[in-house]
This record gives C-alpha cells, sequence and structure tokens, in this order.
C-alpha cells in the first residue's frame, strides 16, 4: 500500500479506478483524479500546497511533484504522462502532455496541450510553452510544431498503456 499521509489539516483524495505503487508516497493537499496510476518511487508532495491532478494521467517511477509556499501550485490535466524521474514544481500542465524521462518544469511554467516536452529538457520558472509543440534542451526550446491529431493519439496510447500495465498490478 502507497504511503498517503495527512498533513496541515489536509489529506489526499484518490479517484476511482487508481493504481497506486506500494512505494508511492502521497501527502497533504493533493488530489487524484479517475484511472490514474503513480508508480514505484514517485513523491506527490501537497505539504506546502496543492497538487491537482485530472483523469487518466500517469506518474512514473521515481517523479516528484513539490510546490513552493503559498506561490506555486501543481495543476495537471487530463491523459498526462510524466515520465520517470521527472520534477514538476510548481507548474500547469494542460491536457495530453508528455513529460519525457528526467524532464524537469519549473515554478509557474504552463504547459500548453498536445505537447512533448523531451526527456531531460529544463522547463524554466514561469516559461510558457506553446500547444502542439515540442521542446527540449537545457533551457528548454521549441524544436517544432507538432500535428495536434499525430500528439494526442500518442498520448492517448500511452495513457491506455499505463492504464493496462496498472491492472497487471490490481490482479494479484
Amino acid at each position: 500500500m502507497a504511503l498517503i499521509k495527512s498533513v496541515r489539516g489536509f489529506s489526499p483524495k484518490i479517484g476511482q479506478e487508481c493504481y497506486l505503487a506500494e512505494t508511492a508516497v502521497i501527502i497533504g493537499d493533493v488530489e487524484i483524479g479517475d484511472e490514474c496510476s503513480i508508480w514505484f518511487g514517485a513523491v506527490l508532495r501537497g505539504d506546502v500546497n496543492s497538487i491537482r491532478i485530472g483523469n487518466r494521467v500517469n506518474i512514473q517511477d521515481g517523479a516528484v511533484l513539490h510546490t513552493l509556499y503559498e506561490k506555486s501550485v501543481v495543476d495537471i490535466g487530463n491523459s498526462v504522462t510524466v515520465g520517470h524521474n521527472a520534477v514538476i514544481h510548481g507548474a500547469k500542465i494542460h491536457d495530453r502532455v508528455l513529460i519525457g524521462i528526467g524532464a524537469i518544469i519549473l515554478d509557474n511554467a504552463v504547459i500548453g496541450e498536445n505537447s512533448i516536452i523531451a526527456a531531460g529538457a529544463l522547463i524554466k520558472d514561469s516559461e510558457i510553452v506553446e500547444p502542439n509543440s515540442i521542446y527540449a534542451g537545457v533551457p528548454a526550446k521549441k524544436v517544432k510544431d507538432i500535428d495536434p491529431g499525430q500528439t494526442t493519439g500518442m498520448i492517448e496510447k500511452i495513457a491506455n498503456n499505463y492504464l493496462f500495465y496498472a491492472g497487471w498490478y490490481q490482479e494479484d
């Protein structure tokens, strides 16, 4: 069972049909939508401010979500993938976004819908990532525009894959 801990009077709220790995940590003012998966070693620290996660979101192994006290929140839309060891610190992530392995997204950044943040990319404080685009590098820069249809299909496929993988663990 995941570590689910109340702090400062806030208790995490978990939606329906979610998978929480045994070593996931979910603390404080965190709300998770339906059909989400929070994988091994992921940490969602809603101790200093709120974390809101939509439906069909997967937070992969080792990812960390945190905020600044009274200054930033994490707000993640629907059908978002947060890759292994990614860090999201007080940012807004719109629907159908892929955050690559090891990417870092800092406070008050906004990631537009149908976008991809490449593995290892750094999105700086308050940066606005355009919808339907790919950003890569340190610091990240726009690499190209992408066809929203292609992106939507690929990102939805990853969300579906993680629902499928979570089913393996819920059967045991």
